[in-house]
């Protein structure tokens, strides 16, 4: 080797580049020193690095299977709860519109049970009205009458008896109009 050595610095020297010139001897101590060198990395050095690459890239193939589920589970509930959402949307949308519903039926019978009411007290007043316009015209009558007794009596100047009293009362009554009063009760 010493030899090999020695032949390329003298050929340095004499003007060439030892790195050209070709040398059998050099050449196969190359091949066999990388053969062994090829040898002794692939029973030693390649079988344990392909094994650690073998075993990072299945690491890495799970890692991605893992983050490709964990993805799609996200995006199963996303659209789980976007579902659920959804439903309660609807369903605070019906119970709005129950709300509402029974908001106005209650307007609504409120507002029966006043007209209602409106009406029973606009009869009780109607019903009032007439009874004492019918009591007043009676006391009108009455009044009338004892007014006609005695007026017929300081014309006449005497006292008539009960069947000549009753007779000019009817006569009388009968004269009166009181159609006026009645057709203000209607």
């Amino acid at each position: 080797m010493w030899n090999l050595l020695a032949q390329t610095t003298e050929g340095a020297e004499e003007g060439g580049s030892g790195l050209i010139e070709v040398v059998p001897g050099l050449m196969i101590w190359t091949l066999v020193c990388f053969a062994i060198a090829f040898f002794v990395l692939r029973k030693f050095a390649f079988g344990p690095i392909q094994k650690t690459i073998d075993e990072r890239r299945n690491r890495i193939r799970q890692a991605v299977e893992e983050a490709d589920n964990a993805r799609n589970e996200a995006r199963e509930l996303v659209e789980q709860n976007r579902a659920i959402l959804a439903q309660a949307r609807s369903e605070s949308a019906e119970i709005l519109a129950e709300a509402r519903k029974v908001a106005d039926g209650q307007i609504e019978r409120a507002k029966k049970e006043a007209e209602q009411e409106r009406q029973r007290r606009l009869e009780d007043t109607k019903k009032q009205i007439e009874a004492e316009t019918t009591r007043a015209i009676g006391q009108i009558r009455s009044e009338v009458a004892d007014l006609t007794l005695e007026a017929t009596a300081r014309v006449v100047g005497k006292v008539l008896d009960t069947a000549d009293q009753k007779r000019l009362v009817e006569e009388a009554v009968k004269g009166l109009d009181f159609s006026a009063l009645e057709g203000s009760k209607t």
